[in-house]
C-alpha cells in the first residue's frame, strides 16, 4: 500500500517560515491519517477521503482555501479516476459545496459523470450536499487588495490499496481572479488521469498542464513500458519549449512513487507504512 498527496506549489519569496512548517505538519497528518484509512478502504474511497482533507484546510487552495475569481464568486472544479474501471468523473466551477471531491465520488455511478457550472451545483444539491460558503476572510482580504495567494495551486493524491488498485484525486479553488468560466486542468485527464499501470495527480498552472496533457501523458508511457522515473523526464521536458508550469505526483503498479515539478516548489508529502518523505 501507498500513498502520496500534494497541496500545490510553494514560493519562498511570498510565504514565510511559519506558513512552510504548518503545510508540512498538515501534508503529513493527512498522508498519515489517510494511509491508516487506506488499510480498510480500496483507492478510490481514499483519494476521496485525503482530497477531502485537503479541501477541509484552508492552507491549501481547494475546498475552504479556494481562490475568489474576477466577478468576486469562488468556483472550484475537482475530479476521479478509478484505474481499475478506467471511470472518470468530476465537476467544473461547481459553487457554494464545501467538497467538491466528494459530489465527483457520487457523479461515479451517474452516466453523465462530468458536470459543470449550475448544472454541477444543482447535483450536489439533489443528491444532499448542503449549500456551504467557502469564502474564508483571507481570500476576500486578498481579493479586495489584488495580492498574491498564501495558497496558490492544487490538491490532490494517488493511492495504491491492498489489492493492487491504482486511483486518483485532484481537487482545486482556482487561480484567482480569473475570468468566470476559465476551466482548469484538474477535471480533465491532463490534471488526473490513472489506469491499471499508474496514477498521476497534477498542480501549476492549468493551461500549461492541459496544453502538455501532462498527466494521460505520464500514465501512457508507462503503460507502454517507461519507467516512471522516465515518463516524468520525457513529458517534463515537452513543458521547456513554453516554459510550462507544473508539479505532479504519481504512484505506477509495482508501488514506486515519483514526484517532479519544473518550478520550485511543489508541496507533497508520501507514505508507504514506514517511510514518509515531505518538502522541504
Amino acid at each position: 500500500m501507498k500513498i502520496i498527496i500534494h497541496g500545490g506549489f510553494f514560493s519562498e519569496s511570498s510565504t514565510n517560515h511559519e506558513t512552510k512548517v504548518a503545510k508540512q505538519e498538515a501534508l503529513l497528518r493527512i498522508v498519515r491519517d489517510s494511509y491508516d484509512y487506506l488499510k480498510t478502504h480500496t483507492a478510490v474511497e481514499t483519494v476521496v477521503y485525503a482530497v477531502s482533507l485537503l479541501e477541509d484546510d484552508a492552507l491549501f487552495n481547494a475546498g475552504i482555501g479556494s481562490q475568489i475569481q474576477g466577478d468576486g464568486k469562488i468556483r472550484m472544479s475537482a475530479s476521479l479516476m478509478d484505474g481499475t474501471t478506467q471511470k472518470f468523473s468530476g465537476v467544473i466551477n461547481i459553487e457554494e459545496v464545501k467538497n467538491p471531491i466528494q459530489v465527483a465520488e457520487v457523479l461515479m455511478n451517474v452516466d453523465d459523470r462530468v458536470l459543470g457550472g449550475s448544472g454541477a451545483t444543482n447535483f450536489a444539491r439533489q443528491h444532499g450536499f448542503e449549500k456551504c460558503s467557502t469564502e474564508i476572510p483571507q481570500r476576500r482580504s486578498e481579493y479586495e487588495a489584488k495580492l498574491a495567494s498564501l495558497g496558490t495551486g492544487t490538491v490532490g493524491c494517488v493511492a495504491l490499496d491492498a489489492n493492487g488498485n491504482l486511483a486518483a484525486a485532484t481537487s482545486t479553488g482556482g487561480k484567482g481572479f480569473e475570468i468566470p468560466g476559465r476551466i482548469s486542468d484538474s477535471a480533465t485527464v491532463a490534471g488526473n488521469y490513472v489506469n491499471q499501470f499508474c496514477g498521476v495527480s497534477l498542480t501549476g498552472v492549468g493551461e500549461d498542464i492541459v496544453s502538455g496533457a501532462v498527466a494521460a501523458k505520464i500514465v501512457t508511457r508507462v503503460t507502454d513500458g517507461f519507467t516512471l522515473e522516465r515518463a516524468f523526464e520525457k513529458t517534463f521536458a515537452e513543458l521547456k519549449p513554453y516554459d510550462g508550469f507544473a508539479g505532479a505526483i504519481a504512484i505506477d503498479k509495482e508501488g514506486n512513487m515519483f514526484h517532479q515539478d519544473s518550478h520550485p516548489s511543489m508541496v507533497f508529502a508520501s507514505f508507504d507504512g514506514k517511510k514518509e518523505e515531505v518538502f522541504g
